[in-house]
């Protein structure tokens, strides 16, 4: 909204020509959605605590779990609503790609809604059952892949980016399976994450940031080409999303962080793993997405693993799953956890923004 005021009144206001830049527009998004989540995140949290929307904790858990019994959760709404304000005053509303992050982004979060409510509010402990909840997670997915498919204009948007060789491998309709697991998985990836305070959020603000500049570079025709990878007009936009989820994640985190004044809940979780996760589906990037969530992915993979060791053999592999629980309980204290873990993911996004030059 702002770009195209700025742009009407470029001509009276030359100074107003910044806002064509999208590094400014970005910083600016990073600011604003920072701001906002700043500010909305008192009246949030006591609306939610008005409510008694408060944390469930599992008997089964780590002990120390139990003093969270009652915390404020589906603070993802303040997350959303961050980054929805912001990217409609900062990005470019005519981009194709920025309207379809949103409409995952939100869909996915209307889905971790309904699942939070029925568990918080209405008390029942299965919330929305499993296969309701992968159900529409996959239509929601199918709808945005196939809307990106049908609309592509090159073939590099259809491709997959094979990292460090820069070669792309045409999927043709394969393309809509294969983005709607990385869409899907990638969702539940960081809904599994999100156990303890600020587990989830920071790996996900450094993914995103990641993202970002892969969205820059993917648009900017100069410098994909230096750099081997394929430009995509418009992809620049997106770049305005990312900024607006470090931004949002960061005030979030301002509140999350351990002793946790609010959790996200479903609603936050899935709805930003479905943003990052259709936001590398555009710049192209699922493997490289793959690589910066390692986190995301491990955490997946545990409670795979535990659940088929279990029902096959009858035996854990781990002493509870999702694995950042695993670790609680051999005795590591939660802040440990969650700092170690946030390391890794930076590595591994420095990592994944390596495949940029290495070739």
């Amino acid at each position: 909204m702002l770009l195209w005021i700025t742009t009407y009144l470029t001509p009276f206001f030359h100074f107003l020509h910044v806002f064509q830049y999208l590094t400014f527009r970005a910083i600016c998004s990073v600011l604003t959605a920072l701001a906002v989540a700043l500010l909305l995140g008192p009246v949030v949290i006591r609306r939610l605590s008005q409510y008694k929307v408060g944390q469930v904790v599992r008997n089964d858990g780590p002990q120390s779990h139990l003093s969270k019994a009652g915390t404020p959760t589906m603070g993802g709404s303040l997350i959303l609503i961050s980054i929805i304000l912001t990217t409609l005053l900062w990005a470019q509303l005519n981009n194709r790609y920025v309207w379809i992050v949103l409409f995952v982004m939100l869909a996915y979060g209307s889905i971790g809604f309904i699942d939070d409510f029925r568990k918080l509010v209405l008390q029942n402990s299965k919330g929305l059952p499993g296969r309701w909840k992968l159900c529409w997670q996959s239509v929601v997915a199918l709808i945005a892949v196939t809307t990106l498919y049908l609309t592509a204009t090159i073939p590099a948007e259809t491709a997959l980016l094979i990292p460090f060789l820069k070669f792309t491998l045409p999927l043709g309709l394969f393309y809509i399976l294969f983005t709607m697991l990385v869409v899907v998985g990638t969702s539940n990836g960081v809904n599994l994450t999100d156990g303890l305070d600020g587990l989830a959020i920071l790996p996900t603000v450094m993914v995103g940031a990641a993202l970002g500049i892969f969205a820059y570079l993917t648009g900017n025709s100069i410098f994909s080409n230096y750099l081997y990878i394929p430009y995509i007009p418009g992809v620049g936009e997106v770049a305005i999303i990312c900024a607006a989820i470090i931004g949002a994640g960061l005030g979030f985190l301002w509140f999350n962080t351990y002793p946790a004044q609010v959790f996200m809940g479903d609603m936050g979780s899935l709805g930003l793993g479905a943003a990052l996760g259709i936001i590398a589906v555009i710049v192209r990037q699922e493997l490289v997405l793959f690589v910066m969530g390692g986190i995301f992915v491990l955490e997946t993979v545990s409670v795979i693993l535990q659940v088929g060791s279990f029902k096959l053999r009858g035996k854990r592999i781990f002493r509870m799953a999702p694995i950042h629980h695993h670790f609680e309980l051999k005795g590591w204290p939660e802040p440990r956890v969650i700092v170690r873990f946030w390391i890794i993911t930076f590595i591994l996004v420095l990592c994944g923004l390596a495949t940029l030059k290495l070739r």
